[in-house]
């Protein structure tokens, strides 16, 4: 039985999720189905160029994302502080960019007269918008449903476009959201259909790489700030090279279908995260297999499991000796 969502996201616990949305249809999101000859390759774009969109109107950035031929892979950091300095007017103007509103809310930004009567209405309705702008199952809808009826209109039909849920993992710990990361931007080169990170269509990893060697390319991913210290930017807390170095390196242990080793020059990063090269390889390559609603070290499974009313979580073995140093 599905889970409900609010047993899935805890905020106060991390402000990380993997999503994954899996396509219900032979057809396929993307790619070329194999029995019509059809190619739906121009849908990759639809599903990047929306879900950007949708990180500049939500409080929502994406870390890392791979949009596959029949589903899509985010991971997404909730940034609950920046809708709370939001003026009332933002709110209901990045609102508005997704929806209609309501009547008062368009009176409200056009600067019309609003009584005491109304105001209180209008209060209530900027308050929910403003919480829906940082709620992960609002940004998904809005990515899903748009994707669906462009695809419904293209193929002239009706139905269902993807499964009835999206799925979500809550990464608790650096490791893990590096790990998912990889795991992430990785996913091309698993299915052998692009041989390294740079060629690597649709990813994160490529939009990153694209930045690096076109300063004139605006990164709109989440950055990449650094080692953790005083006055701490906002960000993902390690160096954008060693992600990408590290990336590279365990997408050509992927490729070569061997457990193999990673540069003895990578290891400074693997050992602030607390793993070993064995079990970054396994967290890289089979993450989704080991962690269903969330990923991260025993103590802090604990204490997600706890906060959203589990009385059991999948992974938990693998925590310890996956992630026990971390």
């Amino acid at each position: 039985m599905p889970q409900p969502r609010s047993s899935q996201i805890s905020l106060s616990d991390t402000p990380y999720y993997h999503c994954i949305s899996n396509c219900v249809r032979r057809s396929f999101l993307c790619g070329v189905d194999k029995y019509s000859g059809q190619s739906f390759e121009h849908r990759r774009e639809w599903v990047e160029k929306r879900m950007l969109f949708l990180s500049s109107v939500f409080a929502i950035d994406i870390c890392a994302y791979a949009v596959m031929s029949n589903h899509v892979h985010m991971v997404l950091h909730v940034d609950v502080k920046r809708t709370q300095v939001w003026s009332d007017n933002n709110v209901a103007q990045r609102w508005h960019r997704l929806h209609r509103g309501t009547l008062l809310t368009q009176m409200f930004v056009r600067g019309d007269t609003i009584n005491q009567g109304q105001q209180q209405t209008l209060d209530n309705t900027i308050t929910e918008y403003r919480r829906r702008l940082h709620d992960i199952s609002w940004f998904m809808r809005n990515l899903n449903e748009h994707i669906a009826r462009e695809a419904n209109k293209e193929d002239d039909c009706r139905g269902r476009f993807w499964e009835g849920r999206f799925k979500s993992q809550a990464l608790l710990d650096d490791a893990a959201l590096l790990s998912c990361m990889a795991y992430v931007d990785l996913n091309p080169i698993r299915a052998k259909i692009a041989d390294t990170p740079e060629t690597s269509k649709y990813t994160g990893i490529q939009k990153r790489l694209e930045s690096i060697k076109q300063p004139s390319i605006k990164n709109v991913l989440m950055p990449f700030v650094g080692n953790p210290r005083q006055d701490m930017p906002k960000g993902i807390p390690f160096s954008l090279k060693d992600y990408c170095e590290l990336v590279d390196i365990t997408g050509r242990v992927i490729r070569d279908d061997k457990a193999g080793h990673i540069d003895q020059q990578q290891q400074a990063i693997l050992q602030r995260l607390g793993l070993s090269d064995e079990q970054w390889l396994t967290l890289t390559t089979e993450f989704e297999k080991h962690f269903c609603y969330a990923a991260g070290a025993e103590q802090m499974m604990n204490q997600f499991k706890e906060h959203t009313g589990h009385q059991r979580i999948r992974g938990m073995g693998k925590a310890k000796t996956l992630l026990r140093c971390a």
